[in-house]
This record gives C-alpha cells, structure tokens and sequence, in this order.
C-alpha cells in the first residue's frame, strides 16, 4: 500500500462538474492499494497516516501535532496510479489491487480510519469515478508512506535487522553499504 500525504489549507473533490467533498485545514491521502496488502497493512497505514505529525503545536514548533492531535480533516482519494511500474515510458498497473476487491478494501480503509479518528472528520471522493482534486498544499509538506512487503529489508541505516538463526547463532544484517557479522550466542 502507498500512501502520498498532503498537509493542506483546504482540499476537495470534484466529479463531472459537482463538488461531492471538501475539507478545510488537515491532510489529503492518495491511496494506492497493492494486490499482496492485507489487513495488516491496511491497520498500519491507519495508525501511520493519523500520526504522522506534521503540524506545529501551540508553541509553534513544527512536525509536534498530528491531524488527530489538532483536530483536522482528513480528505481520502483512492488512487490505484500509485501502483505504477514503468515500462520505457508507459505505466504498467499490474501491481495495483483489481477494482472489485480494491472497492471492498478501500472502503475498509475509510471504515478504520473513522473507528480510529472522529467519523464526521473523514471524507473521500469517489471510488473508481473520474476525478478532480483541488488540494492547497500548506508548506509545501507531501510525505510518501509505503507499507513493507513481506521479507523486505530497510533501506534506513538506522535501523537494524535481527534475525536468530538458530538457537545458538544470531545474525544481525544491516542495509547492503554496511557489513553482515555473526555473533554466536552462549
């Protein structure tokens, strides 16, 4: 699943001449559904989109307060393009989730979002229908969010990957740049 994440002073949607929603200040999610994401992916997009802090507090410190924190709208379009292979020049959507399953879980993903946040707060366009997005970009701030496939390794040197390989070795690989080593456990 990718998510690409707008701070925005307004945003809304509009189909065949009529606007169908409209937020105010808050975020504007594009979600593009992949054929392999499950619920899990579906639950840690959730928690990661209404999170994300990308607004400042009180105080004016930035990147403090999430859309939750300040109270904000949310503003959802499904936008299976997210899931575009090249080939040369031309996209390629195979990697995107067919429209029949992709309408049941997308409406999933609003279902979640409103358990989770304030129901009146979450709004989208509408599946599947040609669209047109008015988003007011507050900053610029736009963050792409990507749930991991299965057996993927971090790109982030930060962060480290432990993995037992049996009772008695355990082997720690860090990103391709760094080094792989063994430490046998006693």
């Amino acid at each position: 699943m990718k998510a690409v994440v707008q701070r925005v002073t307004r945003a809304s949607v509009t189909v065949g001449g009529e606007q169908i929603n409209a937020i105010g200040r808050g975020i504007c999610v594009l979600l593009g559904i992949s054929l392999e994401d499950t619920q899990k992916e579906l639950e840690h997009m959730v928690r990661k989109i209404l999170n994300l802090r990308v607004f400042e507090d009180e105080s004016g410190k930035h990147w403090s307060k999430s859309v939750m924190d300040k109270q904000y709208e949310v503003l959802c379009v499904s936008q299976f393009t997210l899931q575009c292979v090249l080939k040369g020049n031309k996209p390629d959507f195979h990697l995107a989730m067919p429209t029949e399953q992709a309408e049941s879980f997308y409406n999933s993903f609003l279902e979640q979002l409103r358990k989770t946040y304030r129901p009146e707060f979450i709004k989208d366009g509408k599946f599947g229908a040609y669209m047109q997005v008015h988003i007011q970009n507050d900053g610029p701030v736009t963050i792409e969010l990507e749930s991991s496939a299965p057996g993927a390794t971090t790109s982030d040197p930060k962060q480290v990957s432990l993995k037992k390989q049996s009772s008695q070795i355990l082997f720690i690989q860090l990103p391709e740049t760094l080094l792989s080593f063994i430490i046998i456990v006693q």
